[in-house]
């Protein structure tokens, strides 16, 4: 009987951890998926303002000349298409989302300098201070989909891909400054796109659709 009450209480403290945990994993993926959503909108309307200040005749030249198919980042290796991203596991679209995350800390400065002196964005720091605070959450939710095992990540080792396009930023190039902007906003809409979808499959929901 005795055994029986001992046996009967570790199943009911392991039950109560381990929905303890499942709640804290739960807030930490609304929290990041509220961070990025944010990123996201304020990147959109950092590249609106940019637009609404140039000429009619800039707007044109860079309608004719901005690859918008290419940013530096599609070096990152991602899904390319909504069927692949639902396919991927959680613990793919959360590496990939701080691969994405970690390659704007260095050219959010220039997001919060050079081209941000001439919008409203509020505090010029806030786009790297929340990315850094976005990229330990992250962080955070891949240890926990790791458990403890190692992580084997092979893309971990791999440069970054921004630092030599944005060496010539200081000399307010237009066109690379538009693309800057509009790099930014892609590569946002990618991570809250990841991380709705690794927040969906974590629910076990059989209709994660995009």
């Amino acid at each position: 009987m005795a055994k029986a009450l001992v046996l009967l209480s570790v199943v009911l403290i392991s039950v109560f951890v381990n929905n303890g945990t499942a709640s804290e994993n739960q807030r930490l993926f609304n929290n990041a998926v509220i961070r990025v959503q944010h990123l996201h909108q304020l990147a959109a309307k950092m590249i609106n303002d940019f637009e609404d200040s140039l000429l009619p005749e800039e707007r044109r030249q860079l309608s004719k000349i901005f690859p918008l198919s290419f940013c530096n980042s599609d070096s990152i290796e991602a899904p390319t298409g909504k069927d692949e991203t639902q396919k991927s596991s959680v613990l793919k679209l959360l590496r990939i989302s701080f691969r994405l995350i970690e390659s704007w800390e260095y050219p959010s400065q220039t997001l919060s300098g050079t081209i941000s002196n001439s919008l409203t964005i509020g505090n010029p720091n806030q786009i790297t201070e929340k990315l850094a605070d976005l990229k330990v959450g992250i962080s955070v939710l891949i240890k926990g989909c790791l458990d403890g095992q190692p992580n084997m990540d092979d893309n971990d080792s791999l440069p970054l891909p921004f630092e030599d396009f944005y060496l010539t930023l200081g000399e307010n190039n237009l066109r690379e400054s538009f693309r800057l902007l509009a790099c930014f906003k892609k590569d946002m809409h990618k991570v809250e796109t990841y991380l709705r979808v690794a927040n969906c499959r974590r629910s076990l929901d059989s209709n994660c659709t995009l």
